[in-house]
């Protein structure tokens, strides 16, 4: 593919076959993800690959974590605090996730979910549908491969800024090698899970996740949200 198309072409990918990902495959686009520059170059970042019986095990864990926490958000507060105080279907990621976003930022983040929904024919008030859907998430949408990053914690904002640059060098190798991704803050809400098949460093706080593989030919995969126009990230001069 062109440089411009591939850019073009990339998108979030929230079906997938169940076709695998080879070894050979999945290490090309990781060797081609790590050219990703980094400040002074320390490449302050780590990844945890979920494949076969680890990842099915994550597939089960998750959307039953996700279901707990749902339930505890309509749950009493007597109920909330005991939660909290046995950990019982808390979130214990490294980062705490972002619930209010910023009034200025809000539009856009709701016209992206109102686009996907009405795409789908889930109504505002189908909370059952918005669950499952969001449930997927913690099912990686059915990939065969799911991608957990990690930053060290010794270079703060900067760590999240050149993993990022990594995860786009990734999902753009992806995209060019006919593959789809999807980049998922969700899956940085458990780190726990990971613990059980992965040894974590210390130091290395839980970013966010990636499904990878091959898109399905479903009606999801044609959402595309709307971009901001240039001029509306134009900074003006004085």
């Amino acid at each position: 593919m062109e440089f411009n198309d591939v850019i073009r072409a990339r998108h979030s990918v929230r079906a997938f076959t169940d076709q695998p990902v080879s070894d050979d495959q999945l290490q090309a686009l990781l060797n081609l993800a790590t050219t990703a520059p980094s400040w002074s170059n320390p490449q302050p970042y780590q990844i945890a690959i979920a494949r076969g019986k680890v990842l099915e095990s994550l597939r089960q864990e998750l959307p039953l974590r996700f279901d707990k926490l749902a339930e505890l958000q309509k749950a009493s507060m007597v109920k909330k605090a005991l939660a909290w105080f046995r950990k019982d279907g808390i979130p214990d990621g490294d980062f705490r996730p972002v619930v209010d976003y910023p009034e200025d930022l809000q539009p856009r983040r709701v016209a992206t979910g109102r686009g996907l929904y009405e795409l789908l024919d889930i109504g505002r008030q189908d909370k059952q549908a918005r669950h499952e859907q969001m449930r997927d998430n913690f099912r990686f949408f059915n990939a065969p491969v799911a991608i957990f990053v990690f930053i060290h914690e010794g270079l703060g904002v900067y760590s999240a800024l050149d993993a990022g640059i990594f995860l786009q060098n990734l999902m753009l190798a992806a995209t060019d090698a006919g593959l789809g991704t999807c980049a998922q803050g969700a899956l940085g809400l458990w780190r726990s899970p990971l613990e059980q098949h992965f040894q974590l460093p210390d130091n290395y706080k839980l970013l966010c996740g990636l499904s990878l593989g091959y898109e399905a030919d479903t009606r999801i995969n044609q959402f595309r949200p709307d971009r901001q126009p240039l001029s509306e990230l134009l900074i003006k001069e004085k």
